[in-house]
Formats: structure tokens, C-alpha cells, sequence
């Protein structure tokens, strides 16, 4: 027998050898069940697991998906995942037998989600009902995959909510410079919003920037890494994309300011970073400048769309535009169709032409 019970404190534990993946013997130990039978349903899920037999609940499932997932993602992409997993899934499928889901209960998960409203009476956004729903079928496709499940009842029963995000919102020029006076008392704000909307880099891209990433005799800014804020400590990644490694080329006033600014900085050194917040410091401040300014409340990251809405509206390429804020040409053309002059006319005309042509030469 396996489960023993821990006479000092009388809980249950379990003793268990097992086979690794490398084929050696080992052998755990996992103590603290209040029952003999919890003990027991813990025993028999770890040797499902280790067998990679599907019958097994959903919860224990998840600890081989993070094994095998985790080591392969960015810490903080893990952690968005595992936040949604365990307050969007595991209360609804933790206990169920993996191979004992049905569509029918998947369909009235999506029903509860669908259901939803918060204090405010609101829903949940159309992305994040997709994105939660992604990530069941990306656990059970898993579980498919490599460990014999025979089908996955998520993907059958179809997909809720949208990929389409929120309706975009943008400053113009206008309302950027408005936003930007009314921020201009704190250097620090006034600096960081004039790096976000005229070079169009994400939030993390900017919280990373160190006075070694600035060529202003080339006039550039290199990026090459994203700031984050893990476990409490400040964590700097690679960027989102291979694409968002990039060098992008500064408009003059821009170099002369940021100069100006790192001339401000008492002891800088070249690794240090510039901007030595958080995330939550630009959304505060992005609260204080909207209300100082009158302008309307957006995003920190809409500032970005904007930047893109600039260069659309001056007539630039969705390629040029691409290369410069580190995005696929077709994402571009694809998010921001609507923004770009329709040409529709034009190619009216031009068949047109090509029509007379034909009739006189004929």
C-alpha cells in the first residue's frame, strides 16, 4: 500500500515509484491529504500521468501541459495563460475525467461566460471570450496531440466571441500635442508619451530603453528588448516578434529632446534604463493628462495606433509602415484597412482607360 497516514498530525501521504522520461527509477513523496480516499484519487492521477493516459481529471492534466509547455514560452506570456486557466477553467473543468468531457459541457460553459456581467452590468469583450476559449482547445488539442486523447469536444462545438478587437481608437496631431502640454510639468511623463507617439513603440519596448539603445548621431533608437513586471521584480525579455527587433530613425526634434532629457538624469549609466517605472505609472498619467487637457481618454497603447494613423494619413506604404513598428506588412493592411485612402476609383478609371485603348486601336 501506497497511502500511509502521518500519525503526528493525521493527515494522509502517498509514496509512490515511477518511471521518468529518461526511463530511470524514481520515487515521490506527496504529504498533507486530510483523507485516505483524497490521497488515494492523487495516487491514481499521477500514475495516469505518467503513463500519459487521458483518463485522468483535467486539473491533473494541466501540470503535464505546463511541464511541457512552460520552458517554451516567455514567463510572461505563461503567466497570462495560467491566470485565465485557473480562473476560467479549472472551476468548471478541474474535477471532470479529461476523456469525460462532452461537447454539452462545453456549451453550457460558453453560456455562463456568455452570460456574464460585471458591476458595471458589462460583458465580457468579444476578444477575451475568444481568447479564453482558445485556450481550452489549446490544452485539449494537446492532449490529443501526445497524450491519445481521441477528439477534442471544444473544437467541435465552434468558437465564441471575435478576433476583431475593440473599435480602434487614435489621437490626431492635435489632440496628441494638447495631451502632451498637459503632461509637460513632469519631464519624465512629457518624454516617455513624445518616444510613444512619434516612433510608435510599444509600452514594454519603451520601459526597456537604456541610454545605449540611442544613436543620435545616426539618429536612431535600437529595440531590442520589452520591460515587464514579474513575481514584483522588473524583468527584461526579448520583444514580442523576431520583427520587433528593429532600428527605427528618429525625426531631429525628437534626438535633441531625448538628449536633452538623458542630460537630466543624475548618474545614468548605459544599461540603466531611462524610464525607471511601471506600466502603471503611464496609465495614471495618461488619466492625469486626458483630464488636464480635455482630450478623450484612449489606451497607452491606442498611442501606437495613432502613431500609425500619422504615417497612413502622410501617405506612407503599409510595408515602410510595417519595418518601422515592427509588424507584418499584411497586419498593417489587415488592422488598419480602413484608414488607408480607398483606391477603388482610381482603378475604376484606370479600366476605363485600358477600355478606350482597346476601342481605338480596334
Amino acid at each position: 500500500m501506497s497511502t500511509h497516514k502521518d500519525e503526528k498530525n493525521g493527515t494522509w501521504y502517498v509514496m509512490v515509484r515511477y518511471h521518468d522520461w529518461k526511463g530511470v527509477k524514481r520515487q515521490k513523496c506527496k504529504r498533507g491529504f486530510a483523507t485516505r480516499r483524497e490521497a488515494q484519487e492523487w495516487e491514481r492521477n499521477f500514475q495516469l500521468q505518467t503513463d500519459g493516459d487521458p483518463d485522468m481529471t483535467f486539473e491533473a492534466f494541466l501540470e503535464l501541459y505546463e511541464h511541457d509547455m512552460r520552458p517554451r514560452l516567455k514567463e510572461n506570456t505563461w503567466l497570462s495563460k495560467e491566470h485565465m486557466i485557473r480562473t476560467k477553467l479549472l472551476p468548471t473543468f478541474g474535477k471532470k475525467m479529461l476523456s469525460e468531457i462532452e461537447t454539452r459541457d462545453i456549451i453550457a460553459w460558453q453560456n455562463e461566460l456568455l452570460a456574464y456581467r460585471d458591476e458595471k452590468k458589462q460583458p465580457y469583450s468579444p476578444t477575451y471570450l475568444k481568447g479564453i476559449h482558445n485556450q481550452l482547445v489549446a490544452i485539449l488539442n494537446h492532449a490529443v496531440r501526445h497524450y491519445g486523447l481521441k477528439s477534442n469536444p471544444a473544437s467541435k462545438v465552434g468558437y465564441i466571441g471575435s478576433k476583431e478587437a475593440e473599435e480602434m481608437q487614435f489621437w490626431t496631431k492635435e489632440e496628441y500635442q494638447r495631451f502632451a502640454e498637459a503632461v509637460m510639468d513632469k519631464p519624465m511623463s512629457y518624454y516617455a508619451f513624445e518616444m510613444l507617439y512619434w516612433c510608435g513603440i510599444r509600452e514594454g519596448e519603451l520601459l526597456a530603453l537604456t541610454p545605449g539603445d540611442f544613436d543620435f548621431k545616426a539618429g536612431t533608437v535600437s529595440i531590442s528588448k520589452s520591460y515587464q513586471r514579474l513575481h514584483k521584480e522588473d524583468v527584461i525579455t526579448t520583444p514580442k516578434t523576431k520583427k520587433s527587433i528593429r532600428t527605427i530613425r528618429m525625426p531631429k526634434f525628437l534626438c535633441e529632446e531625448m538628449q536633452e532629457y538623458m542630460k537630466s538624469l543624475y548618474g545614468v549609466k548605459k544599461k540603466d534604463r531611462i524610464f525607471p517605472v511601471t506600466k502603471s505609472y503611464l496609465y495614471h498619467e495618461m488619466d492625469r493628462g486626458c483630464r488636464a487637457s480635455g482630450v478623450k481618454r484612449i489606451r497607452v497603447h491606442d498611442i501606437r495606433h495613432s502613431h500609425v494613423s500619422l504615417l497612413i494619413d502622410r501617405g506612407f506604404s503599409a510595408v515602410a509602415i510595417a519595418d518601422r513598428v515592427g509588424h507584418e506588412s499584411i497586419d498593417i493592411t489587415y488592422r488598419y484597412a480602413h484608414l488607408f485612402p480607398s483606391k477603388q476609383a482610381e482603378m475604376a478609371n484606370k479600366l476605363d482607360d485600358e477600355r478606350m485603348v482597346n476601342l481605338n486601336v480596334g
